[in-house]
Formats: C-alpha cells, structure tokens, sequence
C-alpha cells in the first residue's frame, strides 16, 4: 500500500534523513509547527507582549481540539499536563459520601494512578483493577469493580505500554448505569484514534499535545461535559479560571462558565501555538483515513515481527490496538539508543520497544525498523 499522505509527509522535514516511529512518546516536528513557534517569537520580538494575540492562539488551539474530538469549544480547558488536568478534577470531587470509590487500572500510565492515590487523604477508596496475562482488562473485570459506590472509573483510552485500546462506548454505559463518571486518559490515542465525546458520552477526556497531536510538552486540554462542569468548582484554580480574568479581584471567587472553570493561571502560549498549528494538520487530514492508514502499518508491523519470530507484546487484533507495537526485548533502553545511533527513533518502556508511526510513516519505515531489531536482537 503505497502512503495516501506523501504530500503532507513533505511537511517534515527530519523524516528525509531519519526513521522517526515514537509519536507515542513525541512526534517529529512539522513545518507548520515550527512556523507557529516562529510566529510566536516574531510577536515576542516585535510587540513585547500581546496579550489578545496570546489569548486567541489559545482559543484556536481549543477550538481546533474541540474539533477533533467532537466537542463545543467551551467544554475545552487548557493546562500544562495530563497530571494537572487528572488533579484539577478530582480535586473537584467530594469523597465525603459513601460514593467515594475510584475504580482504575494498572495498565494506566502511573501519574493518574498517583492523582487518585492522593486523595486518599480525603476519603477516596481507590481500587486497581490488575492486567490480564496480556496486558489488557477485560470487560468482565470492570462489570466486578464497578458497583453503586463508585464515584469516578478511570481508564486508559490506548495503553502507553502495548497500545491495547478500550471500547469508550461500552464502558461508559457500564460506568453509567452505576452512577459513576467516566475519566479517559487519551494521550496515547487522541490524534491517531476516532473519538466522539458526544457519542461514546464520556465525562471527561484529557490528552496533552506532543504525542499524537503533533505538538509539544507543556501543554494539556481537558474536555468536561458541560452537564458536568458547572456542577463542579476545582480546588485547583487561578485567574484564567475566573468570569473575567482581567477585572483583578482578589477577593471574588467566580469560577467562569462550563469548562472554562478548570482554567488556571497564564497559559503556556507557545505551546498553544504549536498544539493549535498541529491539530489543525490533523483536522485538515481528517482523523479517520488516519486511523485508517495506521491500523494498516499495525498490520505490517505485526506481519514483519512474526516473519523475524520477535515475541509482540501488543494484541495480534488491529481492532483491539492504537498505533503502538510492543516489541518484547531485553536491554529496551539500550536498544533503543542503539537504533538511535543509526537514525531509528521508537520509544523503550521497561521490556518493551514501541513502534508508533504516525500517517507521515512509511511501510519501508516500519519494515526497515522490525529487521534493524531483529538484526539487533541476533548481533548484540
């Protein structure tokens, strides 16, 4: 199958000399992002601040997010980090009654585990639903965790480790039908996965900008259905987070409207640029034919490991997995500089390397990425 997206592949420029496969940990950088960034410095250079200027940027970025995952632009917050985004909302939730249990996983990435474990302090009972010999959690292990006193379930939508991917539709009705909000972590899908906030009726989704998104860290949107937000009054706040920042009252407390509400302070405005200018590449693209595309290089990757008889960690059905192929080795961190070395970029996680192409990515580059591991494997 020859690449549906050569033209938009122009558009990175690092792909020319290198094999870049680790948008699950961060993807190559582009020529519109880098003239966002450009664009922000020019401003910084000319104008000294500009606060309007600044303030829009971010607004597009939310708009362009909103966007993507099928949101109204005021359900959208900006923070720094999927960590700060998990914190502020459940800083939001009391734990005071008997519906104080959080239901999540130990296949989530440990910063969200670490958010709910810290509001032990306030009564939340946090249970973790363990792995599957797989690395998957089956729906019958969520049908046992969730009962009528969970307050909040929390899962990955796409696992950092393996890319197992969940069915958002089917768990939220599970987690509904208890009384239970329903908290996504979508950084390792959001850009390269299908998702519809309003059709699979998640409460609240959060992703950051550097993997997928094709931007950079330092950045993080938080989608909260707007049913939910102006119920909700965060502990975690600043004065983005007010009716009207600029009035400067230090002594009114006024959360602004819907998710507006989960805003803190100064937004991180290059990074905004970026994430604005990467997820409006994606919405130009469309995020189906992506998925599309990329759940054909799974496939390949799949093919081309067991050809080699490497032992993959991610699930064998391209419908129960995102971008990433886990590659089970030994010495992954070693491995992974090793192919660094000859211009190969994937991503190592414990025992594991990740192969995560994006649309720009190649057959070629994936074959070509399996057979340096294979030959690694057998040489080192």
């Amino acid at each position: 199958m020859v690449t549906p997206f050569k033209k938009q592949r122009e558009l990175f420029p690092t792909l020319s000399n290198t094999i870049h496969l680790s948008s699950c940990s961060q993807s190559a950088i582009s020529l519109p992002v880098k003239d966002a960034i450009s664009s922000y410095l020019q401003s910084w250079t000319e104008n000294g601040m500009d606060w309007n200027g600044w303030m829009d940027e971010v607004q597009h970025a939310k708009n362009e997010f909103a966007r993507l995952i099928n949101a109204a632009p005021e359900e959208i917050a900006v923070l720094s980090s999927v960590s700060d985004a998990a914190s502020a909302f459940a800083g939001a939730l009391s734990f005071s009654t008997e519906r104080n249990k959080v239901v999540t996983t130990d296949i989530d990435f440990p910063c969200v585990g670490h958010v709910w474990l810290s509001h032990k302090r306030r009564n939340a009972q946090v249970n973790f639903i363990p792995p599957e010999e797989d690395h998957s959690i089956s729906f019958q292990a969520y049908e046992q965790a969730i009962d009528s006193k969970t307050l909040v379930t929390s899962i990955p939508h796409v696992s950092y480790y393996n890319g197992y991917k969940q069915d958002l539709k089917l768990l939220s009705q599970l987690a509904h039908s208890h009384g239970s909000y329903l908290f996504v972590d979508a950084y390792q899908s959001a850009g390269s996965v299908s998702i519809d906030v309003k059709d699979s009726d998640v409460d609240v989704l959060v992703a950051g900008a550097q993997k997928f998104l094709l931007g950079v860290p330092g950045i993080a949107f938080m989608y909260v259905k707007k049913e939910l937000a102006n119920q909700l009054e965060p502990l975690t706040t600043g004065w983005f987070g007010r009716q009207n920042p600029f009035a400067f009252t230090n002594q009114i407390l006024d959360y602004a409207d819907v998710t507006r509400r989960f805003d803190t302070g100064t937004p991180p405005m290059i990074n905004a640029y970026a994430a604005r200018a990467g997820i409006s590449l994606l919405n130009q693209i469309g995020i189906k034919p992506i998925e599309e595309y990329l759940n054909h290089l799974s496939g390949v990757c799949i093919e081309t490991a067991q050809k080699h008889q490497l032992e993959i960690a991610s699930p064998l059905d391209i419908e129960r997995k995102g971008s990433n192929t886990a590659i089970r080795v030994k010495h992954a961190s070693y491995l992974e500089q090793h192919l660094k070395s000859q211009r190969i970029i994937v991503a190592a996680r414990n025992d594991v390397l990740r192969i995560a192409p994006h649309f720009y990515n190649t057959e070629d580059e994936i074959v070509k990425t399996v057979e340096a591991i294979a030959h690694a494997l057998i040489t080192k």
